[in-house]
Parts: C-alpha cells; sequence; structure tokens
C-alpha cells in the first residue's frame, strides 16, 4: 500500500521559499514522497498569505493545486463540529483553524504522515489519545521516528 501524507503551511513556504531555512528539508522531502499531498483550503490559505510578498507566492501555491501535488480531501462544513471541539480542547495552545482541519484529516486518514514545521503538533492527538504521525526537519527521512 502506497505511504500516504498530509501537508502543513510551514513546508510549503519552505518548499517554496528559497531563502526558508527548511529549503532544503522540504525539498528533500517532497523528492521522495508521490504526490498528491493532502491539506486543507485553511493551509492553502495561509500558504498565500505568507507568501503574499514574494514575486508570484500566492500563485505558485495554487500551481500545487493546479499541478495535483496538493489534494483538499477534507470539508470543514461537513467537519465544523469535530473541529470546534479541537480547538476548544486545545485553546490553551492556541489551536489555529488550520491546526484544528489538520488534526481532523489526519484522524480521517490515520494512515497517513504529517509533514510540518510546527512543534504544536507533537501536543496534539488525534481520536483524544492517539500521536499524530509527524515528519519535521529533526527527523530523518519522511517517516516517523519508532517510539
Amino acid at each position: 500500500m502506497k505511504r500516504r501524507f498530509a501537508v502543513d503551511t510551514g513546508p510549503l513556504v519552505a518548499f517554496l521559499n528559497r531563502r526558508d531555512s527548511h529549503h532544503s528539508w522540504a525539498l528533500s522531502q517532497l523528492a521522495q514522497i508521490e504526490p498528491p499531498l493532502a491539506t486543507c483550503e485553511a493551509v492553502v490559505t495561509e500558504a498565500c498569505h505568507l507568501m503574499r510578498n514574494s514575486s508570484g507566492g500566492a500563485e505558485a501555491v495554487l500551481e500545487l493545486l493546479r499541478r495535483g501535488l496538493l489534494s483538499l480531501p477534507f470539508e470543514l462544513s461537513v467537519e465544523t463540529e469535530p473541529v470546534n471541539r479541537l480547538m476548544a480542547r486545545y485553546s490553551n495552545v492556541p489551536m489555529s483553524l488550520a491546526d484544528g482541519c489538520l488534526v481532523r484529516l489526519m484522524e480521517l486518514r490515520a494512515e497517513s504522515t504529517l509533514l510540518t514545521l510546527d512543534r504544536d503538533f507533537t501536543v496534539y492527538r488525534m481520536l483524544g489519545r492517539r500521536v499524530i504521525p509527524l515528519s519535521m526537519p529533526s527527523q530523518r527521512g519522511p517517516f516517523p521516528r519508532a517510539t
């Protein structure tokens, strides 16, 4: 079975911005992963916002969607209540809408690994107690470390 991945805002921005300190990491991760990477519209919105001052930045984010490198299988209109519960549960972090959507996406696609730069995902749990499989710059390769 093909390994599936989801992606957060940070790795997308790092991939598209050569000056980002995690650019090399993002390039190496994405070179090893067969697309598409699942994400949510909130992540795309954040990435477009963060890339707004780069020439063609927002367009580059949308181009990833157009080329099929990203997919948007998550529907917030269907998952509003679970996302709201997650955001309330982690209000002390606090959890952003994008993070809430990604945690819920990971619950729905539990066999996936999330590419992220955000250490908050080491705190968040899916389905109450389950650790979210992550790939972060401190890890080697696109697969989560065994614990």
